[in-house]
């Protein structure tokens, strides 16, 4: 084959610059390779050689003469193949993108394999991303993450893979080729819900998805779910010792099985920890960490297995060039956690411990400086559970009139500006380790757009760790939308783009569908909430395009009326718009002619205008201001001093209007004093405000609260009033609804 090579090239020689327009770049970026690796110079010597006539020993042309003559005509086919892909588009890319797929391209014609031990010596070009970077590390890393009885790194030969390979979602994920129609679709994103079934368990609520209905599978009972042995048995354990009687039944074991069928899964209708939902909440949660230790897990053995191959036949490129070697992606992180607060991720990243096999963490480094940035003081030190730290802070905060979901909820630490890599070797776990090194990345929207805030003012940095992540999980992901979903927009933006960097991967294992830029098609997203609303549902309809498909749990809801105590008069009045670009403007104008001249008109005061959206605080705010109105202002960014000057000012009649937003009430939960009329100009986002504010006219005289609604609050009115009721309102020719 290395002939015929020769014999190409010499043609395309005698073409001169017919062919070789880019003979300069060739020459340049081989020389670069033959300097920074005594492989590649090696074979580039030992092509040239061949081409000179000369012969290299005959052991050497022994060991591979039998595989080479039969498989030497294929392989220059699919090596074709190979290079014309290379260039396919290649004009998209800018120049650092160029040169990493002319190393791909170049490596894998001339056949060059790095072993684990020449890889040490070259780090330029074999330096593999799962070998340790730090002087102080041990050789966990070179060695198997797992040694379960089914001896799975045990290297078989020649022969084929074991049924059980063969029949894992992760193979069969993993090595799913795309064909370009496919792609071609995929890009229309045109997704058809095809079936809907029963929720199991869930009262009321249904799973929806595309393509072929495939829960009815879920229920047969394997050996092990398709779990790594040591992990499904330490899983088992820790469930029988928490109280669990029926693993199978459980809820913890369908949603993993949901999560390991690698579909994208829209679930926002999780009842959250901190409102009486801790069993529910905990359950999803090992799901979910489970099958992000079982994906990483198996992709490191499967890079261990196929470097047990490399090392054994590295003489005999031929046996070595076939698509099953390719295992890598660009960088080595593989999972990324999206979380709103250091408290919620300091919860996970304990269990995410307490769920980790005995052997597999003999040492955890960094545990202290863990409690230091994500808890308070000495918070859950004894126990890494995940779960005493929510009665801990419950316990440190008994005293306070909040409400207990805000306390447990806000009771820990409640930065969210943070971001931690998480790194698994045979017998530790590496916390806080190299972005670049980690296999999990835990963090929040924020941290990660303030990384991505520093690549703008220094070039030199880059976030090419978000360019192989294969698994996106998203959890409490209302409390994201209540901080700035734009953030989370944001970062799937710049997730599964060709690096810009080569970052010491071995560029000829890189995963072809990384190379063909179609990574996102791979990437499986899961998003977990208490409830969805228009951004959510846009993000999993826009960027998860996962090819095995889609599937989400929809819901009717009761409504949350009776917890309305006080014999309020709620008076719900409809708006029509003609689209949700104009609902805006259709609001404030319908609020300007219909609601603020009776308000003018009144002498009475007490007036609370509950806005749900900052962009229509900050739109009423400027409208009262150009009709003079008195009025004062409550926000998530009003300083201390003024908040509590107005709440002085609206209690003491000093203002008639009071405009108070939906956020700040999640981050204080304030009960505000004086209010006579409720105006909601907006239906809250979060169902269990609406009974918190409607409670707060105890002190009314006519207890009435008008709502403001158009079609497209469907959503959130149906939280509010029921799923049936909700339809009506929108669809009905009457525009105004009276609740007693």
């Amino acid at each position: 084959m290395v002939k015929q090579l020769v014999r190409k090239r010499e043609v395309c020689e005698a073409e001169e610059l017919e062919v070789f327009t880019e003979q300069s770049n060739y020459e340049n970026l081989l020389m670069q390779l033959q300097s920074c690796n005594k492989d590649v110079a090696a074979s580039c010597m030992k092509r040239q050689r061949q081409g000179e006539g000369k012969s290299d020993t005959e052991d050497d042309e022994d060991d591979c003469s039998e595989s080479s003559s039969a498989l030497e005509e294929e392989v220059e086919e699919e090596e074709e193949e190979e290079e014309g892909k290379s260039y396919v588009g290649i004009s998209c890319f800018d120049s650092s993108h160029i040169k990493l797929l002319f190393l791909v391209s170049f490596s894998r014609i001339l056949n060059i394999v790095v072993t684990d031990d020449e890889s040490r010596r070259s780090p330029s070009l074999g330096n593999s991303m799962y070998e340790p970077v730090l002087n102080d590390e041990t050789e966990d890393d070179a060695d198997s993450s797992d040694t379960d009885q089914e001896n799975e790194l045990e290297f078989r030969s020649h022969s084929g893979p074991s049924t059980s390979d063969i029949t894992s979602s992760f193979n069969k994920h993993m090595e799913r080729k795309l064909s370009e129609g496919e792609v071609e679709n995929f890009l229309k994103m045109k997704w058809k819900y095809t079936w809907a079934v029963p929720a199991v368990g869930m009262p009321n609520c249904k799973w929806s998805g595309t393509g072929e209905c495939f829960l009815k599978e879920l229920d047969v009972k394997p050996s092990s779910y398709d779990l790594k042995l040591r992990l499904y048995e330490h899983w088992l354990d820790t469930y029988k010792s928490s109280g669990g009687t029926d693993f199978h039944s459980s809820r913890q074991r369908f949603f993993f099985s949901l999560c390991n069928s690698y579909r994208d899964i829209l679930y926002c209708n999780k009842k959250p920890f901190y409102l009486k939902g801790l069993e529910e909440d905990s359950s999803i949660m090992d799901s979910y960490i489970m099958h992000s230790l079982n994906h990483v897990f198996k992709t490191r053995d499967l890079i261990t297995k196929n470097d047990s191959k490399v090392a054994k036949h590295q003489d005999c490129a031929e046996i070595l060039s076939g698509e099953k070697f390719l295992d890598h992606g660009f960088t080595r992180p593989k999972v990324l956690i999206l979380l709103p607060l250091a408290s919620i991720a300091l919860r996970v990243i304990k269990r995410l411990v307490h769920l980790t096999p005995s052997a597999n963490k003999v040492t955890v480094e960094y545990l202290d400086r863990l409690f230091k940035d994500f808890g308070n003081g000495d918070d859950g030190k004894n126990d890494d559970t995940g779960e005493l730290s929510l009665n801990d802070q419950s316990s440190s905060s008994q005293k306070s009139s909040k409400p207990s979901d805000f306390q447990a909820l806000f009771g820990g630490n409640n930065e969210d500006l943070f971001m931690i890599g998480i790194k698994f070797t045979r017998k530790s776990i590496k916390l806080f380790s190299d972005f670049y090194s980690s296999d999990i990345i835990v963090a929040s929207p924020l941290g990660l757009i303030t990384k991505l805030g520093e690549i703008e003012n220094n070039k030199e940095k880059d976030v090419d760790y978000l360019s192989s992540i294969e698994v996106l999980i998203i959890d409490h992901a209302d409390i994201i939308a209540m901080q700035n979903w734009s953030h989370v927009n944001t970062v799937i933006e710049h997730m599964n783009k060709i690096p810009s960097k080569q970052h010491g991967t071995d560029v000829m294992r890189i995963r072809q569908w990384y190379l063909d830029g179609h990574a996102r098609f791979y990437r499986q997203s899961v998003i977990l909430g208490f409830h969805s609303n228009p951004d959510i549902n846009g993000f999993f309809n826009r960027y998860c395009n996962n090819f095995e498909g889609k599937v989400k749990l929809l819901c009717e809801y009761k409504g949350i009326l009776p917890k309305v105590v006080l014999r309020v008069r709620q008076v719900y009045e409809r708006f029509d718009s003609d689209s949700l670009a104009d609902v805006d403007d259709a609001r404030l104008e319908y609020f300007s002619k219909k609601v603020f001249p009776k308000i003018n008109e009144s002498s009475q005061g007490g007036v609370m205008l509950f806005i749900s959206s900052y962009f229509e605080f900050v739109r009423v705010r400027n409208f009262l201001k150009a009709q003079n109105a008195s009025f004062c202002l409550l926000g998530e960014y009003t300083k201390q001093s003024d908040i509590s000057r107005a709440r002085n000012w609206f209690f003491e009649g000093k203002r008639k209007i009071m405009l108070y937003t939906e956020r700040a009430h999640f981050y204080h939960r304030y009960k505000i004093r004086g209010i006579q009329n409720l105006i909601m100009y907006s239906p809250p986002e979060r169902k269990e405000f609406y009974p918190e504010i409607v409670n707060m006219l105890e002190e009314s005289q006519n207890m009435t609260c008008r709502v403001l609604f158009s079609p497209f609050d469907q959503l959130r009115l149906e939280r509010i009033v029921g799923t049936v009721p909700a339809k009506k309102m929108t669809t009905s020719e009457k525009k105004v609804f009276i609740f007693c």
